[in-house]
């Protein structure tokens, strides 16, 4: 293991793959412009989807902390404008309640995500998840997977009122973990949110990559170089006896 006392993980795009829920990401699109009373060919809404989304990341990423709900409501309303509508209070409720459905239902962990944690558990070592997401969405889907069962502990972006990369959701991680910058290994699948928050702050940064899976605001903000270098969880274990670069 040798320095490492705490391993920490991202969650969504880390421990499980947002491959899974794209075509049910695409058919709410269509649902939500049938709700607001617009037509539009599907590869039009989706395009029309993704610049809002992208907009709206780039409004909110610079915050230290938002929460997501207000992130979400924020894409379907420039969504919405884009294509020729004004959403109401009740449809992005309903947007941000619907979507929040889809992911809980539709996300399924990495084939090797319970073995690794366990084995790292069995290693002695912390083992949390630290995720930029609302407590609505983090805690059902935690308990929906198990991983309440097979983890020492979890913080989301509302708990911390910090969104990564600000330095304040990391330092309660590792509060929790009670161990220092240096003796954890954060692993994630964002260069602006996971790798450069961990480096900022001394601890050790992998960067779990899936080629054409990338993570939500990819492309927004600073980025920095990972220790490391993944493609499977499992290959989080042989780094532990590493030293970081």
């Amino acid at each position: 293991m040798g320095r490492y006392q705490a391993v920490l993980f991202d969650f969504g795009g880390t421990l499980f793959s947002y491959r899974r829920i794209g075509a049910e990401a695409l058919d709410l699109v269509r649902r939500g412009a049938v709700y607001l009373g617009v037509e539009g060919e599907l590869p039009t809404l989706g395009r029309a989807y993704r610049d809002a989304s992208r907009a709206a990341y780039e409004l909110f990423a610079p915050r230290p902390f938002y929460l997501h709900r207000e992130l979400f409501h924020e894409t379907f309303r420039r969504f919405a404008a884009s294509v020729g509508a004004r959403a109401t209070a009740e449809q992005l409720d309903w947007f941000h309640e619907e979507q929040r459905l889809l992911l809980l239902r539709g996300f399924e962990l990495r084939s090797d995500c319970v073995e690794v944690l366990e084995r790292l558990r069995g290693l002695g070592l912390h083992v949390g998840v630290v995720s930029n997401i609302d407590d609505d969405y983090l805690d059902p889907m935690l308990q929906r997977a198990g991983l309440d069962e097979v983890l020492d502990a979890w913080t989301s972006s509302e708990e911390a009122a910090s969104c990564k990369p600000d330095s304040r959701i990391f330092e309660r991680a590792l509060g929790k973990a009670g161990v220092r910058p240096d003796e954890a290994l954060f692993v994630g699948d964002s260069l602006e949110h996971d790798v450069i928050g961990a480096r900022r702050l001394g601890i050790t940064a992998v960067l779990i990559r899936e080629p054409g899976a990338a993570p939500p605001g990819a492309g927004i903000g600073e980025v920095a170089e990972p220790h490391h270098v993944i493609e499977t969880l499992s290959q989080v274990v042989p780094l532990l006896s590493h030293a970081s670069a």
